[in-house]
């Protein structure tokens, strides 16, 4: 029993003192440059959101639809299309800029997956030209959420099992604790 307790405790004080919380789960944004005043949008397309950016690739138009988004050329309002690795590169390294103790410098492009030499993963989602980014700080502080939650198996039916029979045993000791403490003055 005083092992689950201590997890408890420790994983308790990291998420109260959040060290490494920054970095672990930075907002990683593709950088934008200042537009051109010359975009004119159509009105008559069926569009719930706009968005005009300008990036090391150039200018990018986002609409959400009822079908979600997508990623248009701002002078034609057709698709974009997904760009080359070499294009995903510059524009990750633009992006990283912003901390370069971090996320170092890229080692591999696949798809829109991308890694750097500090093995941070950054995931690009080019509808939404949004990025993600994931670490080793940001697997082990939800390694921590998952001890400290009783999330130990991975199986949710088995875990709920686990954290109920753990919360029992809490309230036990505390039970027994209690009436120790009280039963010694009698």
């Amino acid at each position: 029993m005083l092992l689950p307790l201590t997890a408890w405790a420790l994983t308790g004080a990291v998420f109260y003192l959040k060290p490494g919380y920054v970095d672990a789960y930075e907002t990683l944004q593709v950088k934008s440059y200042s537009l051109e005043p010359r975009i004119a949008l159509p009105t008559d397309q069926a569009w719930l959101e706009v968005r005009v950016r300008k990036t090391i690739l150039g200018e990018h138009l986002l609409a959400r639809t009822a079908q979600g988004w997508q990623h248009l050329d701002p002078s034609s309002l057709l698709p974009k299309p997904h760009p080359s690795n070499d294009d995903i590169r510059a524009l990750i390294a633009d992006a990283i800029l912003s901390n370069p103790g971090r996320y170092g410098r890229i080692v591999s492009v696949e798809g829109n997956d991308i890694t750097t030499d500090t093995d941070v993963h950054i995931s690009l989602d080019w509808n939404k030209l949004s990025l993600f980014q994931r670490g080793k700080d940001t697997d082990r502080i939800d390694l921590l959420y998952k001890i400290h939650y009783l999330q130990w198996t991975g199986i949710k039916p088995l875990d709920k099992v686990l954290g109920m029979l753990g919360i029992l045993l809490v309230l036990a000791l505390s039970a027994l604790g209690a009436r120790l403490l009280f039963s010694r003055g009698s």
